[in-house]
């Protein structure tokens, strides 16, 4: 018994198939994937601007009003309920909650950072601010799969997913998509996911609590087989499973499997030098720290230094920076563990040239209250989960530095000017890659899908 796609298929004339070709040809101009060679770079729309992305991602919602987004409004309202009134978010909250932390000028621009990033400051003049980004809800599980997917409930393909299915990999010995975690975040797998895209394009997971490279990536040896055998094996192997294969061409789990096999050969030479930090010079490692967050950046250089095309660099296991309570500590606390490697990253990105053609993004999936937050009735000396208006920064390939887009509120509770979506973001970051969001699509269902679903802009405003 055959399906009726293999009956098409395999039909006389082909019919069947030529229509269905014609229909997808219509619904997505982007030149699609050889299957055999699926991570093999692809033009994109047009000329990009950036060929890779960093995404330091701050699991847990930094504070906008602490770090990047000053107002000054709530040092006269401190210990006050605040005249405009506390939005909904998750929690109870109460009082104006003032920034313990000290905002200064920086650089031509003048632009204001908190001390929480001093550091990372001394570069704001190739940085631009994103001060009016909103999302839908103030849970950390759906703001991390829209953050990450475009979608907050359905399984979606992740943003490096895409990325890597619409134009590959610069490098056919390495994962086309890596995401660093010292531990797993909330919401864990699904932020890296492919869903309904080819298996082979989803993330790379490496949990960077370990420090031997041999460690990184699980069996990235086998010391009982040599690499001529493997080789012979992996080759029967296939020559079985593409026999196997041809009674199944729709299986898009198997054709997933196969290229996992050859990826996980070819990566057995490259991984462990690309990932082998101790390759760095002393000053290059001593620049990033020997902290996790340095490790991960600086191993986030060398993978889009070798052409890996997105990486992402989560802060640490759940969500570190949801600080509910002593913010004036837990805030310095984790502004100490990344703004010296994060300076260091946009140092090197420049001293390489390859801060041109890399965006840097850092944030999280969304902000916090300027109003404390309640806990038993009493003030926590920490913040809500805030989706109604946060910060987002970005630097480097084709992002215009030392500028501010939009603004929240006065107290820095809601977006209200050129006001921001992540569907917005996500339509930007296309954009800068080479790609028009809106064609950049894949049928699946009897619908043609895309990162930013049916909404999204490009913010020209950002770009260089």
């Amino acid at each position: 018994m055959i399906s009726r796609r293999q009956f098409l298929t395999r039909t006389g004339t082909g019919l069947g198939m030529l229509g269905l070709a014609a229909l997808v040809a219509d619904a997505d101009d982007t030149t699609p994937p050889d299957p055999r060679t699926p991570l093999a770079p692809r033009p994109p729309h047009f000329a990009p601007k950036a060929k890779h992305v960093i995404h330091v991602y701050l699991n847990g919602g930094p504070s906008q009003v602490d770090t990047f987004d000053p107002k000054p409004l709530l040092h006269r309202y401190a210990g006050q309920t605040l005249p405009t009134g506390n939005l909904t978010t998750e929690r109870p909250t109460g009082h104006a909650l003032p920034s313990p932390f000290r905002f200064r000028r920086h650089g031509q621009s003048g632009i204001e950072v908190s001390e929480v990033f001093e550091k990372t400051a001394a570069h704001i003049d190739d940085i631009c601010l994103i001060r009016s980004m909103f999302a839908n809800t103030p849970n950390h599980e759906q703001s991390m799969r829209l953050m990450n997917c475009g979608d907050e409930r359905l399984s979606r393909p992740s943003m490096g997913a895409w990325i890597n299915y619409g134009i590959g990999s610069e490098n056919r010995n390495l994962p086309g998509y890596v995401a660093m975690c010292p531990g797993m975040p909330v919401a864990d797998t699904s932020n890296w996911r492919s869903a309904f895209l080819p298996g082979i394009y989803q993330g790379t997971h490496i949990d960077t609590r370990r420090t031997n490279v041999n460690d990184l990536i699980e069996n990235i040896r086998n010391p009982l087989v040599t690499r001529s055998d493997q080789r012979r094996q992996l080759d029967l192997l296939a020559e079985l499973n593409r026999q196997h294969q041809q009674m199944r061409p729709e299986d898009a789990a198997l054709e997933a499997r196969i290229q996992s096999f050859e990826l996980a050969y070819r990566m057995q030479m490259e991984a462990t030098d690309a990932f082998d930090i101790n390759r760095e010079p002393q000053r290059v490692r001593d620049a990033y720290g020997s902290h996790v967050q340095g490790r991960q950046l600086l191993i986030a250089r060398r993978l889009i230094e070798r052409g890996v095309r997105f990486v992402q660099c989560y802060h640490g296991d759940v969500q570190p920076w949801d600080s509910h309570d002593n913010i004036a500590v837990n805030h310095r606390n984790l502004g100490r563990e990344i703004d010296s490697p994060l300076a260091a990253l946009l140092t090197d990105l420049k001293r390489l040239g390859l801060f041109e053609e890399t965006l840097v993004i850092v944030g999280g999936e969304f902000g916090r209250t300027p109003a404390v937050e309640l806990a038993g009735g009493r003030p926590a000396m920490g913040r809500d989960h805030n989706h109604w208006g946060f910060t987002v920064a970005l630097a480097g390939g084709g992002i215009k530095g030392g500028y501010v887009h939009g603004a929240t509120d006065e107290f820095g509770y809601r977006a209200v000017e050129n006001r921001v979506h992540v569907h917005d973001l996500h339509a930007t970051i296309l954009h800068l890659l080479g790609f028009d969001h809106e064609r950049l699509t894949y049928r699946y269902a009897g619908r043609d899908f895309r990162l930013t679903d049916v909404h999204g802009h490009v913010v020209n405003e950002v770009l260089a």
